[in-house]
């Protein structure tokens, strides 16, 4: 990579694929600024998974302001940084699956989808968007390892629904690079040769 230059990538991917392990390990090994998901501390996230119809809006709407208040800061920073999650899986993966799956209704997609095209307009995408690949009953074995009270009853289908809007975002991304892993059959958390061969791709695309 250039020496003094700035790069913003994101790292996209299913709930339980391994993207913030990624972004802490790429953080670390290139001195980059890591920011992640508001998960521990976000006040709708246990609710949403009790009642998905009820909570749909709101949350989405949480983690909207949430992901353009960490991108705005994110353009103004100086050093590099990588992001767990973008903005744009907000619209086109998960208020699009639900959505679709009548947890939320019409009158709401609407509003959160304008508010969505009108945040976006004003930021600039990142150089790389990271795409960590994964069937469901990877998704599901890594989700039931890490023991997230609020995640113990995400519905197959839920997970399901999600995986086939990302397969139809990515094919038709064209924001800036993309770099699909595949990583399934991978640890990149484990294992330093393959988490070297991700760090190496990721170089090479930035480059």
């Amino acid at each position: 990579m250039i020496k003094g230059k700035k790069y913003f990538v994101s790292v996209a991917g299913n709930i339980g694929s391994g993207k913030s392990s990624l972004t802490k390990l790429i953080a670390e090994r290139f001195d980059w600024i890591p920011y992640y998901e508001s998960v521990s501390d976000n006040p709708y996230l246990q609710d949403f998974y009790k009642d998905m119809k009820r909570w749909s809006f709101n949350l989405q709407i949480y983690f909207l302001a949430h992901r353009f208040n960490t991108h705005k800061e994110i353009l103004n920073q100086k050093r590099s940084v990588i992001q767990d999650r973008s903005i744009y899986e907000d619209v086109f993966i998960f208020a699009k699956n639900l959505h679709q799956m009548g947890r939320m209704d019409d009158r709401d997609y609407e509003t959160y989808t304008k508010l969505f095209n009108e945040m976006v307009s004003f930021l600039k995408p990142p150089d790389l968007l990271v795409y960590l690949k994964s069937d469901l009953e990877c998704l599901i074995k890594k989700i039931e390892l890490r023991g997230r009270e609020f995640e113990k009853n995400i519905e197959r289908s839920y997970l399901n629904n999600l995986n086939v809007s990302y397969e139809e975002w990515i094919k038709s991304y064209n924001l800036g690079k993309c770099l699909i892993i595949e990583s399934d059959c991978i640890d990149f958390v484990k294992s330093n040769e393959d988490f070297n061969q991700i760090a190496k791709l990721i170089e090479d695309n930035l480059d």
